[in-house]
């Protein structure tokens, strides 16, 4: 074996000759909230599902890490799972919906604060989405859902 130097991509982008120009979604953009609070009217059957936040138009990159849930729902044994639903991208190719693209299993049956983004790790917690029209994020309940089941809190997202 033997010591190395590599340098990632987008380093390599910068400090290539000439410069490749980066994306404000990779280096230079300003980071965003999406807030949202929902009180679930009624109760929902098992798959039951929240959207809880539109994302903008454009080169938008999702910080899972920077995101965070407070979830309070009630059924026994509950887990979320967090993902989008389908859209369309810059080349009108329409994206499937993933309703656990952002996490999945997260268990919810006692109320508590949650961090997304571990079905994101092989990209560091993050996840670009190039839309026409903006991409909806939504929680999906595994179980069924209580009246008065509540989700509040942020996506981080930059998409300057």
């Amino acid at each position: 074996m033997a010591v190395t130097t590599q340098e990632s991509t987008q380093y390599a982008n910068i400090n290539s000759s000439p410069p490749t120009i980066q994306d404000k979604a990779t280096l230079g953009g300003r980071v965003k909230v999406a807030y949202f609070v929902h009180d679930q009217s009624g109760v929902g059957d098992a798959g039951s599902s929240v959207a809880v936040a539109k994302l903008p138009a454009g080169r938008v990159r999702v910080l899972g890490p920077m995101s965070s849930l407070y979830v309070n729902w009630t059924a026994a044994g509950a887990d979320m799972n967090v993902g989008w639903d389908a859209h369309t991208d810059f080349g009108g190719t329409a994206v499937a919906a993933d309703p656990d693209g952002i996490d999945s299993a997260i268990d919810v049956d006692a109320a508590g604060y949650q961090t997304l983004g571990n079905a994101l790790a092989a990209t560091g917690g993050t996840k670009l989405f190039e839309s026409k029209e903006g991409v909806v994020i939504r929680c999906t309940c595994v179980q069924a859902l209580a009246d008065g089941d509540d989700v509040a809190g942020y996506i981080a997202y930059v998409d300057d």
